[in-house]
């Protein structure tokens, strides 16, 4: 259903089929559970109100739940995160997500609204909606996208994603389906700015739709066995070690920086691999995405697949004794030189202006 784009040299301009021109606008899913809304469905309104605002159309939240007040609160904070108006479908049968209910309330609301492009959150329940409303709707799907703008030739989503195992980089265009559809992962964007003054138009939607008619039933809920593991993604200082640091009993040095840092620890693939990090430290297009404040990144080289994860954080800090490694070219600082040298002595400089800091306070 996507093709990939020709390139720009000598091809011909698109034309919108005629029976597709009464899309217009861009959607976001606003994803929550358990009364909480997934911090993603707030990044995608902001970018969203970039690709809306290119468009010249308006920007909306799709919420689905059961009725009460707490799902007419989460349209209200769709309109302080940038939306002009949310859908809203309330039933008791969306009290708990599944993928049959959730799926046709989302169809039927594409089907009767005709948004141009619906974005949702990479994440279990994202990319387990998108993955259904898509084929129901026969449209295209890119997954996992890094980047997202429009084709100025035929205002169409331009979205980009790593692909060859994340070592390229490859933009997508669904030319003749709509809605145009894409997944983000959490912390690929930024957060936008909350305006509490912003308002909007709250458009109501029936289900159409009986328990009865829904196979998959909810036995219990239980807690997300994660809950207490590293939290990368929300991190705003990480450490991370790559296989620079030559063997495992050297990652210690990337451990003792974090501590006095008061950082998460992460790791690069390779690392992970070798059984010198748990998996949910990896960092990268086949771990977390990850947006802090501080990264430092230590004996990592930089490779595409690790850079998609890192390097939308606010300052990086690269430390290589390899001059040409490919993490100096977008790294804030760069450091060349050996890690388990550099590394100690980062530590106790730290350490001394923290201790000092105490002091003087």
């Amino acid at each position: 259903m996507s093709e990939t784009a020709p390139a720009r040299k000598g091809k011909r301009k698109f034309e919108l089929d005629p029976r597709l021109a009464g899309y217009k606008g861009v959607w976001v899913f606003i994803e929550h559970e358990r009364g909480r809304v997934h911090p993603v469905s707030w990044e995608l309104l902001g970018e969203g109100r970039k690709l809306a605002d290119m468009l010249g159309v308006a920007l909306s939240g799709v919420v689905l739940g059961e009725p009460g007040a707490t799902t007419r609160n989460f349209c209200e904070e769709a309109f302080y995160h940038g939306a002009d108006r949310c859908y809203l479908i309330e039933d008791d049968i969306l009290k708990d997500y599944r993928n049959e209910p959730f799926t046709k309330g989302m169809t039927d609301l594409v089907n009767a609204h005709q948004p141009e492009i619906l974005l949702l959150g990479a994440t279990t329940q994202g990319r387990d909606l998108a993955g259904s409303v898509a084929t129901t709707l026969q449209t295209g799907l890119t997954a996992d996208c890094t980047g997202l703008t429009i084709d100025p030739d035929n205002r169409s989503l331009a979205a980009t994603r790593p692909t060859f195992g994340g070592s390229l980089l490859c933009t997508i265009v669904t030319l003749n389906y709509r809605p145009q559809m894409a997944t983000v992962r959490p912390r690929v964007m930024a957060m936008p700015a909350r305006d509490e003054s912003r308002r909007g138009a709250i458009v109501e939607h029936p289900l159409n739709m009986v328990e009865a008619n829904i196979i998959t039933k909810v036995l219990e809920y239980i807690p997300d066995a994660m809950q207490d593991k590293p939290q990368l993604p929300f991190a705003d200082i990480i450490v991370s070690g790559g296989r620079g640091m030559k063997k495992p009993e050297n990652f210690q040095l990337i451990w003792d920086l974090a501590q006095v840092l008061g950082a998460e620890v992460g790791a690069s693939r390779p690392v992970v691999q070798a059984g010198w990090a748990d998996l949910e430290r990896q960092v990268g297009q086949s771990g977390k995405t990850v947006r802090p404040k501080l990264y430092i990144a230590a004996g990592i080289s930089g490779a595409i697949q690790h850079r998609v994860g890192m390097e939308a954080s606010d300052c990086i800090v690269a430390i290589n004794n390899d001059p040409n490694a490919p993490i100096f070219d977008f790294a804030t600082f760069g450091i060349v030189g050996n890690a388990m040298h550099i590394l100690p002595a980062l530590t106790e400089t730290f350490r001394q202006q923290l201790a000092t800091t105490k002091i003087a306070s």
